[in-house]
């Protein structure tokens, strides 16, 4: 408090913040840049990419496995069980078989974008083949250890899946308002 007879006032760290309550909730919904160059680009860069393919791939993989791995330890079930058992049994297989995809499914997903980068910057074009010869690549190089044979099956099935991903993304552009 403030003496009187002194005539000095005691601080309020609220003075400057009388700001109208609008101004502090009204953020701009646009996406905001420092540069100009980044305004302009239509695209994610190649790391935007390459961390989200990974992440949402891993994430995809990690549910699809754990769902997986729900039906194998309730499958796993004996009739002696206890309810503690069973659900230790049903935690490990989801546990276990989510790890197991979530990792093989974020691997296509780093592959995917290292490759549909690379041929972006080499063809210097945005189009679709980028991501359907993307989708080849990723099939081929996942499957190159196990021989030519099994690559170009899975570089052909990479392809296909692509491909139909990205014409069924056409048609809902085209097809389906929003």
């Amino acid at each position: 408090m403030s003496d009187p007879k002194t005539r000095t006032r005691a601080y309020d760290p609220y003075k400057d913040l009388d700001a109208p309550i609008r101004n502090l909730y009204h953020l701009p919904t646009s996406p905001e840049f420092l540069f100009v160059e980044e305004a302009r680009r239509k695209r994610r860069s190649w790391g935007e990419n390459l961390t989200f393919y990974t992440g949402c791939g891993y994430l995809a993989g990690a549910l699809g496995g754990a769902g997986s791995g729900l039906v194998e330890g309730v499958r796993a079930f004996e009739s002696g069980d206890t309810t503690k058992l069973r659900i230790n049994r049903v935690l490990n297989a989801a546990g276990h078989s989510g790890r197991v995809w979530g990792n093989r499914v974020g691997i296509l997903g780093l592959l995917y974008a290292g490759i549909e980068s690379g041929i972006e910057a080499a063809r210097d074009a945005d189009d679709v083949w980028n991501s359907v010869a993307a989708g080849l690549g990723t099939g081929a190089l996942y499957r190159a250890a196990r021989g030519v044979r099994s690559a170009a099956v899975a570089g052909a099935v990479g392809g296909a899946v692509v491909g139909v991903a990205v014409a069924g993304k056409q048609a809902l552009k085209r097809y389906v308002p929003i």
